[in-house]
């Protein structure tokens, strides 16, 4: 049986064009020009934040869960659906990076803080750089009272959990699916890549998820350079979806300047507004943004910008928007 094109020998890669990491040389130019040009510049605004409604979000559990999302900050989003609570790409480390004194510094603090958090049941992690796969949160997380929640993850990245401590995991290929009480947590691609050190490049893999509750298909983007494979999913997953497509997609929308080094990585906001009409998802919220300056683009300019591209394509608000951090959004129950 030959193997996925995605699988290469000792790792993988993404399906439209093979990803080539930057070199010392490409990097040392950009932060050297970033420097020069005084990038990123301090917001104009302050980030939207919120108290968290921890009352709704601790009752909002079992048969009776309204379908709802909770934006924590950065791509960490507690989904409440099918009576289930599920956690994206849980950072709420000071820190996006190996070390606890140099690296992205948060800017705001958690929308919910670990300790407040609902119990959650899966977590979901799209791949393993530290913005994204959080070594503190997810031990934390794994020692929250009542027991672990179910980790999943891409190949590769199981055994680096369990040597870690977390037990309770599971590692999927793109395509293959993971159920927990009756949930569907489905991997698929993305146009990324992985690594946590200088030799691990592209040893795991990464991706995004599609999750399948009877009163709610959410779909989260993970991190993505733009490619064919969102009209891929799209085409792929229509038979799932006879009631319309995503319910909601979990879409970043920050961290993509300059445009010469994170294009292959990282979309822009034109870019999220063609994975959300790609998806054909009945509406999106932007994620990855506000919370780490990891690029030139400011903090606060990601929703300034989508609300200037969204209106340019009469796109109503609701279709594509953004929340506070700390913010909840309750969403209908999908029909069927």
């Amino acid at each position: 049986m030959s193997r996925p094109a995605h699988h290469r020998d000792g790792g993988f890669q993404n399906n439209h064009g093979d990803f080539e990491p930057k070199s010392l040389a490409d990097v040392l130019r950009w932060r050297w020009n970033a420097a020069r040009q005084g990038l990123p510049r301090r917001p104009v605004e302050p980030i939207p934040t919120q108290p968290a409604d921890l009352a709704f979000l601790n009752a909002n559990r079992g048969p009776g869960q309204q379908p709802a999302v909770t934006w924590i900050g950065h791509a960490t989003v507690l989904a409440q659906l099918g009576g289930l609570n599920v956690l994206t790409d849980p950072i709420f480390s000071e820190r996006a990076s190996p070390l606890s004194f140099v690296g992205p510094r948060r800017e705001q603090p958690p929308g919910v803080a670990l300790a407040a958090l609902p119990p959650i049941d899966a977590v979901l992690v799209s791949h393993n750089h530290y913005d994204h796969l959080d070594l503190p949160s997810c031990r934390a997380l794994a020692a929250q009272p009542g027991g672990s929640p179910l980790f999943v993850v891409p190949l590769g990245l199981a055994a680096w959990f369990r040597a870690r401590g977390v037990s309770r995991v599971v590692e999927l290929d793109w395509w293959q699916s993971e159920t927990l009480s009756g949930i569907e947590m489905q991997l698929v691609p993305a146009n990324h890549w992985s690594a946590r050190g200088l030799g691990d490049r592209m040893k795991t893999l990464w991706g995004g998820f599609a999750v399948f509750a009877p009163d709610c298909h959410l779909f989260f983007a993970g991190d993505t350079g733009y490619s064919r494979d969102f009209a891929d999913i799209r085409e792929r997953l229509a038979p799932r979806q006879q009631h319309g497509g995503f319910d909601l997609a979990l879409i970043p929308i920050g961290a993509y300047e300059p445009r010469w080094f994170m294009k292959e990585q990282h979309v822009n906001v034109e870019e999220a507004l063609k994975i959300h009409a790609d998806l054909g998802a009945k509406a999106s919220l932007g994620v990855h943004w506000g919370t780490f300056e990891l690029t030139d683009e400011s903090l606060d300019e990601p929703p300034r910008q989508l609300a200037r591209q969204r209106a340019a394509l009469g796109l109503a608000e609701d279709a594509f928007f953004t929340l506070p951090i700390g913010g909840t959004r309750r969403l209908p129950r999908r029909e069927g």
